[in-house]
């Protein structure tokens, strides 16, 4: 389990290595979002690498003795991990290898090999991709940086919801998107620790509600079929920590379709200029779909935590 002095140690660690990302009103739009309330986005895209994800593998890393790096860093992701890990491991000096699965972006693929990565396309769904980086790393020494379930990882994730608090004192909404629940552990981590009266609202695809399953459930379990085709944010089964944090500090978790999302994205680009993932714009689907409906809320923030080109074709 994490808690807020972990946060806190994480963002003096990472610092130096990452941005303190902008907002941004969603105003002067042609069609307005279907709320009362102000909504500022996040935007997390414009962090390196394009998500929120430089933050924890930057605080694994440093968190890490460099003995334990030595063979490498490997991991397994749906694409904006893998990034993350690419640059992370080419600031360190040491090679990364990064398991995808089959329906990954190119664009992300090419920026891996750009930081200099190995990457292998294994399986369909990122379960399959994990238990190859697993074996890799059994078989090589190279250290495993999981993508959710690390400490270290949903630590570094959190700082964004430090961040995020220090630039909206007056939010009393959040949206946040969900994958394997490693960003929405550490940003609903910060929050409550330091505004226990934000409403912390989660988004997850129809096609893979990970942990809207588990919390229905009252237990972590393991979906038996996953249909999303957004790899970052299609996973079978949290874990155990992420499930405890997230039935925990979030109030509800809404799902939002595949085509929601790309509609978002594409909204974003037309009205913001913002190129965003599909991930990235699972906060504002939620909000153009009327879901939530954050009863009394003044001003809330929806985070877009990755780039990509989705929405500008």
């Amino acid at each position: 389990m994490i808690d807020i002095t972990d946060i806190e140690a994480a963002r003096n660690r990472v610092a130096s290595a990452v941005r303190h990302t902008p907002t941004m009103a969603a105003s002067q739009a042609k069609a307005s979002l279907p709320t009362d309330a102000a909504v500022t986005l996040k935007l997390e895209c414009l962090q390196v690498t394009g998500s929120f994800k430089a933050r924890g593998a930057m605080n694994r890393l440093r968190a890490t003795p460099k003995d334990e790096i030595a063979n490498g860093i490997v991991t397994a992701s749906g694409g904006n991990h893998g990034l993350a890990v690419a640059r992370t491991s080419f600031v360190a000096g040491v090679p990364a290898t990064i398991f995808l699965p089959a329906g990954v972006s190119p664009e992300k693929v090419a920026k891996m090999k750009a930081w200099e990565a190995r990457v292998e396309i294994i399986g369909e769904e990122w379960d399959q991709s994990n238990q190859a980086a697993l074996d890799h790393a059994a078989r090589t020494g190279a250290i495993y940086f999981h993508p959710f379930a690390d400490p270290l990882v949903i630590a570094g994730q959190g700082t964004l919801g430090l961040e995020i608090l220090d630039d909206l004192p007056d939010m009393d909404a959040i949206l946040i998107a969900i994958g394997g629940g490693g960003l929405i552990s550490g940003v609903s981590t910060a929050i409550r620790a330091r505004r226990p009266d934000v409403r912390i609202i989660g988004v997850e695809p129809t096609g893979s509600p990970t942990l809207k399953a588990c919390l229905d459930a009252g237990e972590l379990v393991e979906l038996s079929e996953v249909t999303s085709r957004v790899p970052t944010m299609t996973c079978r089964r949290t874990e155990a920590i992420n499930f405890d944090i997230v039935h925990r500090h979030v109030d509800e978790i809404v799902l939002v379709s595949d085509e929601e999302m790309e509609a978002a994205s594409r909204w974003l680009w037309f009205e913001m200029g913002i190129a965003a993932d599909l991930s990235g714009a699972a906060s504002v689907a939620a909000l153009r779909r009327g879901l939530p409906d954050p009863a009394g809320a003044g001003h809330v923030c929806a985070l877009v935590c990755g780039a990509g080109a989705d929405g500008t074709a």
